[in-house]
């Protein structure tokens, strides 16, 4: 089976950064907001080099999104930036009237999404900000696996027109797609071939899914590893072709099981090509403090969960 180097941990906040520092030499039309996290959204590098088209809004992230939606309006290209959980959950509203439902070309970056913020505790992480974005008309939701694919998000969204949530987290983790990759939104990544069990995963459970499908391979089990960085619009082709193949699917995701990833991998299977489904995801649930290992050990959002599910899986199609 095709397998996927680790060339170093890093944390896809910093490939936030990175997109957006070389959005700022490539295209003048990009600014950038942020509610007084400067150096957690790693925006230092744009700040410095083009302070003339950044605005520190200080904590009132309402505030910030009304800007941004002002600012599109003379034609620029606003990209905030704060946690998640201020970037959704705190300012639902504002994005709901003065983006979504008047179609403004903004970016909503968030990092610290998740469970893997760990010790900042419950109050902080937020693992329903996937629902709450994708049942907005418009709204394009990205969630994306490691640094180089973050960076290569930033990057694309700026060409995309219309309202963008893109979902990034804290904690360093395997960097292992291509550091060249073209980023197609709405476009999965097919990483391993099977012919067994479908693994579809998003954002730090794509590298999970890997790992559960070595552990598959050595137990003589083909699974076949979908990365899906783009939640909406949904690649309902890739997962049908890679379903009907295999008969049977595992949804893995940082995020509730209501609304999230595996609902809408659902509802495709439901509409067009029923098959077994198990769902790795908290189970309706707040997290609590802890270090981002434990917290995904304790909730079961790790490669040894993704493989005990992909066996019972398994089993339920015969």
């Amino acid at each position: 089976m095709k397998t996927y180097t680790n060339t170093g941990n890093k944390d896809t906040r910093s490939g936030f950064g990175a997109g957006l520092t070389e959005l700022g030499k490539t295209n003048d039309k990009v600014v950038a907001l942020c509610a007084d996290l400067i150096g957690s959204l790693k925006m230092d590098d744009f700040k410095a080099n083009h302070p003339e088209r950044f605005f520190q809004i200080g904590i009132a992230e309402a505030n910030m999104i009304g800007i941004a939606a002002g600012l599109t309006i003379g034609g620029k290209i606003p990209f905030t930036g704060t946690f998640a959980n201020f970037s959704t959950g705190r300012v639902y509203d504002q994005i709901r009237q003065s983006v979504a439902y008047s179609g403004k070309n903004v970016k909503i970056c968030a990092s610290h999404a998740g469970l893997t913020l760990g010790e900042d505790g419950a109050t902080h992480q937020i693992l329903e900000d996937i629902g709450l974005m994708k049942m907005l008309p418009g709204m394009t939701v990205i969630n994306t696996c490691d640094y180089n694919q973050t960076k290569a998000a930033t990057i694309a969204i700026a060409e995309h027109e219309g309202p963008v949530y893109l979902r990034f987290g804290r904690p360093s983790v395997p960097n292992f797609t291509p550091e060249d990759q073209k980023f197609e939104i709405g476009k999965a990544l097919q990483l391993t071939e099977g012919t067994d069990v479908t693994i579809v995963a998003t954002g730090h459970l794509v590298w999970e899914a890997l790992e559960a499908a070595k552990a598959l391979y050595e137990q003589g089990i083909s699974a076949e590893v979908i990365d899906i960085h783009t939640i909406k619009p949904l690649d309902d082709e890739a997962i049908l072709k890679s379903v009907k193949k295999t008969g049977c699917v595992v949804t893995a995701e940082e995020h509730n099981f209501l609304g999230g990833l595996g609902e809408s991998v659902a509802r495709v299977l439901s509409l067009n090509y029923p098959a077994p489904q198990e769902f790795i995801a908290t189970q309706d649930t707040f997290g609590e403090s802890g270090t981002p290992a434990q917290l995904m050990e304790k909730y079961g959002l790790n490669s040894v969960s993704i493989t005990k599910a992909a066996l019972k899986v398994i089993q339920r199609k015969k």
